[in-house]
C-alpha cells in the first residue's frame, strides 16, 4: 500500500525526510481494527514530525497523520479518533492518560491507504457527510471545539478573539465560535485572510497586534510567540487564553505581572476525546457547518501539500484523497 512517511528528521529542512512509498499493509490484533482510507488531511503536527519534535527518531520510518476517515472491513463509514489513550488513567478524559500518545507518534499514521487503530478509535461517520470533510474533523475541528467548549470557562455567550486566522485550528475555531454565538474577533497578517475570516462568522479581522474595540472573555492561541504579548493585552480582567499550538515560537515572554495582576487564566488544551469528537460530529452536522478545505490532491501528490503547510500561505485544511487505490492495493 502506499504511505506518506517520515524516514528522516532536519530542523532546517524537514521536507527532505518525507518519503512517499510502498509498505506492506498492517493486520490488525486483537481489540484493533483496519480503516481503508477514503480520505486523509494533514496537520502542522506532520510538519513537527519531520522537524523532530514530538516523534522519536528511534520510531522511525513512520506513516505520518492524525486525521481520517474511512471504511472498515465490514463496510461500516467511520471516522478516526486519533488520541490512543485509556480514559481510566485519565479522570474519564483519555487525552489526560501520562501515557497518551497520538496516531504518528508512536503507533503508524493515517496518511496511507490502510491505518490501523484501537476499536475505540473509530466513531460513525454521520451519513451524507463528504469524506473529505470527515477527515478535517479528527485533529483541527476536535482541538478547536475542545477550546471553545471544555476549556473555555465559558459560562453563556461571550466574546472570543481567533489569533492567526488561516490555520486549521483558527478557521475551525472562527466557524464553531460563531455557530456557538459568540461574538468573534480575529488576527492575520494578511488581507485576503481577514476578509475570507469575515465570510467564515468573524464579527471582526484585524491586522495581527491591533488593537481591539473591546476585550475579550477568551483567546484562542495557537500562535505562540509572534501573538502572545497581544492575546494577553486582549483580555478583560479575569479572562482566559485558551493554548493548543505555538507555531511562531513556543516560549514567548510570560508577562506575570500582568497575569496576576488581572487574575488571568492560561489553560492548554490538547486534541479532545472520542465523546467530544461524536459530540462535534453532531453539532457540525445540525449546525450545517462545513470545513474550510484549501486543497484536495491525491496522495501520491503529498509533498505539494506538505509545501503549501511549510509556506503558511494556506487557509484552512489540506485534504489527500485516498478514494480508488484501496481496491487495487495488493501490497
Amino acid at each position: 500500500m502506499l504511505a506518506v512517511r517520515c524516514v528522516s528528521q532536519s530542523v532546517t529542512d524537514p521536507l527532505s525526510g518525507l518519503s512517499i512509498e510502498e509498505v506492506s499493509a498492517p493486520e490488525p490484533g486483537e481489540g484493533w481494527v483496519r480503516v481503508r482510507l477514503r480520505s486523509c488531511a494533514l496537520n502542522h503536527h506532520d510538519l513537527w514530525s519531520l522537524k523532530g519534535v514530538g516523534l522519536n527518531a528511534s520510531l522511525l520510518p513512520m506513516t505520518l497523520g492524525c486525521d481520517g476517515a474511512g471504511l472498515l472491513d465490514d463496510g461500516s463509514e467511520v471516522v478516526i479518533h486519533s488520541v490512543i489513550g485509556n480514559p481510566t488513567a485519565g479522570d474519564g478524559d483519555e487525552t489526560l492518560d501520562p501515557k497518551r500518545t497520538l496516531l504518528s507518534e508512536l503507533h503508524q499514521g493515517t496518511l496511507a491507504e490502510q491505518v490501523i487503530v484501537p476499536s475505540r478509535n473509530v466513531v460513525a461517520k454521520p451519513a451524507g457527510m463528504t469524506w473529505e470533510d470527515a477527515a478535517c474533523m479528527p485533529s483541527a475541528w476536535l482541538t478547536a471545539y475542545r477550546m471553545l467548549t471544555t476549556r473555555s470557562g465559558l459560562d453563556g455567550l461571550g466574546t472570543v478573539l481567533v489569533q492567526g486566522a488561516g490555520g486549521g485550528v483558527a478557521t475551525a475555531a472562527i466557524q464553531l465560535a460563531s455557530a456557538l454565538g459568540h461574538t468573534v474577533f480575529c488576527t492575520s497578517r494578511d488581507e485576503e485572510k481577514r476578509v475570507r475570516s469575515l465570510a467564515l462568522g468573524a464579527d471582526l479581522a484585524v491586522q495581527t497586534g491591533e488593537r481591539l474595540p473591546e476585550k475579550v472573555d477568551l483567546v484562542i492561541e495557537t500562535v505562540g510567540d509572534a501573538t502572545w504579548d497581544h492575546s494577553l493585552r486582549s483580555l478583560r480582567p479575569g479572562g482566559r487564553v485558551v493554548v493548543s499550538g505555538a507555531t511562531s515560537g513556543p516560549n514567548p515572554p510570560a508577562d506575570l505581572n500582568r497575569v496576576f495582576f488581572l487574575q488571568l487564566s492560561v489553560v492548554g488544551s490538547t486534541m479532545g476525546t472520542r465523546d467530544e469528537l461524536i459530540e462535534l460530529l453532531e453539532f457540525v452536522v445540525a449546525k450545517g457547518i462545513r470545513p474550510v478545505i484549501d486543497d484536495v490532491r491525491p496522495i501520491e501528490q503529498a509533498r505539494d501539500s506538505f509545501e503549501r503547510v511549510q509556506s503558511g500561505q494556506g487557509f484552512g485544511k489540506l485534504v489527500l484523497s485516498v478514494d480508488g487505490l484501496n481496491e487495487s492495493s495488493q501490497v
